[in-house]
């Protein structure tokens, strides 16, 4: 998969897995890693579909309507790639937190969904539920912070409330942060998700 990867000053931090939302790329979410934990390494990851010319992480039959098929595909080539990146760079695979937009957002959401510890902690910021009707893995005190819109045009409010009843049923502990900014990713949300960070990973 296309991606950079930036060494960073401290080892024990998490490394950051940046997941960029659709038309995005590997670029994108750098400012929120140094917003968020700039001591960390950093793997930030290109989508490896195509719509319209345009990066993503899976297939979309619709907006708002997931190809399940390649969304299961793509999510175990997304946690291979990690596993394989964390011998090519060295660093600790158990201690890899998702920093994620809209469709980067939704493939870290996956991820959470069908592999148990694939990440130490997400940041989501305007997911929507990747799937329904699986069972989820045991996510025991798994940190999650969601970043939503109320007025989200492309990802309603139900949405978010539904995904973090599923987390915290399955064992997460998710933090919620409600933003009037409708889809955008606002500097106010990623402050808080790097407050919840701090507390989360760095006391």
């Amino acid at each position: 998969m296309k991606h950079l990867f930036k060494k960073g000053t401290d080892e024990r931090k998490p490394v950051l897995l940046l997941l960029h939302g659709t038309g995005g790329n590997e670029e994108d979410l750098l400012p929120l890693a140094n917003m968020v934990s700039p001591d960390s390494d950093v793997l930030s990851v290109r989508g490896n579909v195509s719509e319209n010319g345009m990066p993503r992480f899976f297939r979309r039959l619709a907006e708002g309507v997931f190809d399940e098929e390649d969304l299961i595909f793509r999510t175990k080539e997304l946690n291979d790639f990690i596993d394989e990146s964390a011998t090519n760079y060295q660093f600790d695979r158990n201690n890899v937190v998702a920093v994620g937009y809209s469709n980067g957002a939704n493939i870290a959401g996956s991820l959470i969904f069908h592999y148990e510890n694939a990440i130490k902690g997400a940041i989501l910021h305007h997911p929507m539920v990747p799937r329904r009707g699986v069972e989820l893995p045991d996510l025991k005190q798994l940190p999650v912070f969601i970043g939503a819109g109320m007025n989200d045009p492309i990802c309603p409010a139900a949405e978010t409330e539904e995904l973090e009843k599923l987390l915290s049923k399955a064992g997460a502990q998710v933090e919620v942060k409600w933003e009037n900014m409708g889809h955008q990713l606002t500097r106010a949300e990623v402050e808080a998700a790097a407050e919840w960070f701090n507390k989360n990973f760095n006391e």
